[in-house]
């Protein structure tokens, strides 16, 4: 019984795809892009590279304001899980500021992202580090080494900056900037994004995150799990482990502060969740939040409700957006990462005969 159960919503689901090509169902308004960058004044830009063994990049998230040094923005984070090599989250722990733009890439582009930064705010406050404090660059990465050759080390400062340079509120999702070379479930992963209003505070909060984790048999869609129905048509598939890592990035503009900021950022393991993934040994799961508001008397705690739930409802809707805008990519050692759309568009097919 539970079996015919589970394959009638298989079925549903494909019939679903079918009619609409769209899986998710939000539980709350979205916002009016269904972006990051519905919140007012932030921005997204991206670097890729896409050339043979080398299939990576740079994803910049610029919040609003000229110069985040010397007015810094309120911000939490939530490790849900620490296997990752970040720069920058002490201090944000410590003080609740975020004082840069965020960049996100591979592991091994780390020192060069976080040395862009400090140059970009030198650019902007000449006496950094002399009259001045020195920055907190934020700096966040997951590891692309299956479909990229990592060792290459091949990310550059131009690339930074050009993901800084060309953010714009219209920005593109997918196979593309940090997410060139990323996997999820065993299948391309990548840049998505998904945002909700707030109506409570006349507000949106808005998720982008980069997604490269999960294992295929636990993937999990509007609820569904799907996995087992996607193996067949991957023959030779090399299996994903829950150890890749995910990066959450939520911005709102909601008037909420620090603390309040990493309530919100937790809720992210939430919408995980309903994805399949559980946060493997091997995954760093980090999710960071900000508002775009400086306002010394933030709302009463009892009023998160609504960001909260937001936040997970979010978090779900921007994973299921980088696997459907992903393309499929082909990179180091011959490895390969079928689309999501493909398979789907495979299974709608079959199902109908």
């Amino acid at each position: 019984m539970v079996a015919d159960i589970h394959q009638q919503q298989q079925r549903l689901l494909l019939q679903h795809w079918r009619e609409t090509r769209s899986l998710m169902s939000p539980r709350f308004p979205c916002g009016r892009h269904n972006l990051l960058s519905d919140v007012p004044g932030v921005r997204v830009g991206h670097s890729t590279l896409a050339d043979g063994a080398r299939q990576t990049g740079v994803t910049a998230i610029l919040p609003p304001g000229d110069n985040l040094f010397l007015q810094p923005l309120p911000c939490g984070v939530a490790v849900l899980n620490g296997f990752a090599k970040p720069a920058g989250l002490i201090q944000i722990e410590e003080l609740g500021e975020l004082q840069t733009p965020i960049l996100l890439s591979n592991t091994f582009a780390v020192g060069t992202l976080f040395t862009s930064l400090v140059s970009e705010t030198i650019r902007r406050n000449p006496q950094l580090g002399r009259e001045l404090p020195t920055v907190n660059p934020l700096v966040l990465e997951c590891n692309d080494g299956w479909l990229n050759d990592i060792q290459a080390l091949a990310v550059t400062g131009d690339m930074a900056c050009e993901a800084l340079s060309s953010a714009s509120e219209n920005f593109s999702r997918g196979s593309i900037g940090a997410g060139r070379g990323m996997s999820c479930f065993s299948l391309k992963g990548g840049i998505g994004s998904a945002s909700r209003e707030i109506p409570a505070f006349n507000a949106t909060l808005g998720v982008l995150v980069l997604a490269n984790y999960g294992t295929l048999e636990a993937l999990t869609l509007q609820g569904v799990r799907m996995g087992e129905l996607i193996s067949p048509l991957l023959p030779g598939l090399i299996p994903q482990q829950d150890a890749g890592s995910i990066i959450i990035i939520m911005a709102t503009d909601a008037p909420v502060d620090a603390r309040q900021l990493k309530r919100i950022a937790r809720r992210a393991g939430a919408g995980l969740g309903r994805t399949g993934s559980y946060w493997g040994h091997g995954s760093g799961d980090i999710a960071v939040a900000f508002s775009t508001q400086r306002l010394s008397l933030p709302v009463e705690d009892a009023q998160l409700e609504p960001l909260l739930a937001a936040a997970a409802d979010a978090t779900e809707h921007a994973v299921l957006d980088a696997l459907l805008s992903a393309q499929a990519v082909t990179g180091f050692r011959g490895h390969h990462r079928a689309a999501l759309t493909d398979v789907l568009d495979l299974l709608a097919s079959a199902d109908s005969v």
